[in-house]
């Protein structure tokens, strides 16, 4: 999908990138960093605002309850995930209080970036719309199987807990619909030379549209 504003010279594009779990996305955002291209890695500034925003954790106080934070007044994570994990409503309602945040964040860091163009990483960067922000949008993918397999290795955890995880985000069939370039990652083929080719693409966006 395309943002339909233009390029401005001085401003860089935004591309989206993500994957479902265990498809690599943090690999290959490593890859385009190599290249000196900026990462916005929006879940781990997730976990920052949550830690150190006022307004957001007020807002999650009312929400959820006083009993989400821990002894040192921050939120409690795995608290939190466990009142909100089958609650499809609730969670809803999370993402409303930390998207914005999260996404006045980018904002910001992008306008500072003086690269050709940046990349903003989310898991769930279709479910919640912001792929509808980018000027492009990548999509990691890899085999059900294999993705489990990484996942449990990674984690140590077991297949159940995967799939569990598996079922809050969108089947990999409907991002790839809604993507402008796919980065297979299921050890066919050389991931660094797909990356060569989509910045190669991304480059010349601008002089070829």
């Amino acid at each position: 999908m395309l943002n339909t504003s233009l390029k401005k010279d001085n401003i860089p594009l935004k591309i989206g990138i993500t994957g479902g779990i265990g498809s690599g996305k943090s690999l290959v955002c490593k890859i385009f960093q190599i290249l000196k291209i900026p990462v916005f890695e929006a879940d781990r500034e997730a976990k920052e605002i949550l830690d150190s925003d006022p307004q957001t954790k007020e807002a999650l106080g009312n929400l959820l309850g006083v009993h989400i934070f821990d002894t040192n007044g921050k939120v409690n994570r795995q608290q939190m995930a466990g009142i909100i994990f089958n609650d499809q409503e609730l969670l809803q309602k999370v993402n409303g209080i930390i998207h914005p945040a999260v996404r006045r964040k980018f904002n910001e860091w992008h306008m500072a970036q003086k690269a050709p163009y940046v990349i903003q990483e989310a898991a769930i960067l279709f479910e919640s719309g912001i792929y509808k922000l980018m000027d492009r949008n990548i999509v990691v993918t890899a085999p059900e199987e294999l993705r489990i397999n990484r996942v449990m290795e990674r984690d140590g955890v077991t297949k159940e807990k995967v799939l569990e995880r598996m079922k809050n985000q969108w089947p990999e069939k409907e991002k790839v619909a809604l993507a402008d370039y796919i980065i297979r990652n299921d050890e066919s083929q050389s991931l660094i030379h797909q990356v060569l080719e989509i910045n190669q693409k991304i480059m010349n966006y601008g002089k070829i549209c």
